[in-house]
């Protein structure tokens, strides 16, 4: 990765590969780069070098109006703060990737999508007017509205209790499998993790445990 400072080696030399429509999770402390991981997958960062491969788009060749449209058409991403709109009501928030694709049903399938997460009584409510779990429905529902190979998700039940965290994971893996999507988890849950079809364990920018057996060192084919 590059700053103003020049190059930040926060992953080294990792290879990894996330088959389509596989669940994994990533696990880790605290600035391992499981986050940076996640956002070079996600096209929302450039590796400094190697190759990343990404539903059939190799990123590090596109431009960032490339990318804005490959995470438009491909990838759905679900945050531990929800980054919703505060002055949009739920159908709006969902409508948004939608809206964005030219989507002329937008509102229609927006609301479908709510109605799938168990929301269709709430579109009509604001952020603050909806508790902790329903924003991450709507947040869930917003990632999944474009039917996306990609699910990123960073912490989704950090700011969760524990009944509601496991609600929202719950409909999500329900989600990726009925969606046959690729979804990656990022977690300090290990009773969570485990849950996924394989762990991978970073350490210090290094991938440790591929959960394939292979204990390996940029190359990310999902």
């Amino acid at each position: 990765m590059e700053s103003a400072a020049g190059p930040v080696n926060i992953l080294r030399g990792i290879n990894l590969q996330i088959d389509a429509g596989e669940v994994v999770s990533v696990v880790g402390p605290s600035g391992s780069g499981k986050s940076t991981m996640m956002m070079v997958i996600g096209g929302l960062e450039r590796q400094s070098s190697g190759t990343v491969l990404a539903a059939g788009h190799d990123l590090g060749r596109m431009s960032e109006d490339s990318l804005a449209l490959f995470r438009r058409d491909h990838v759905g991403i679900v945050f531990q703060n929800f980054h919703l709109v505060p002055t949009m009501n739920a159908l709006e928030n969902v409508a948004i990737p939608l809206e964005f694709a030219g989507r002329s049903d937008a509102f229609d399938q927006a609301a479908k999508n709510l109605e799938a997460v168990g929301l269709g009584h709430r579109i009509t409510h604001y952020p603050g007017q909806l508790s902790g779990g329903e924003q991450q429905r709507v947040a869930l529902a917003r990632a999944f509205a474009g039917d996306p190979d990609l699910i990123l998700a960073d912490e989704p039940t950090g700011n969760l209790d524990g009944d509601t965290g496991g609600q929202i994971i719950d409909l999500m893996f329900g989600l990726s499998r009925n969606n046959k999507a690729t979804l990656i988890l990022i977690t300090h849950d290990m009773t969570l993790a485990k849950r996924c079809d394989r762990q991978i364990r970073l350490l210090d920018g290094l991938i440790i445990d591929d959960g394939r057996g292979a204990q390996t060192g940029i190359r990310e084919a999902v």
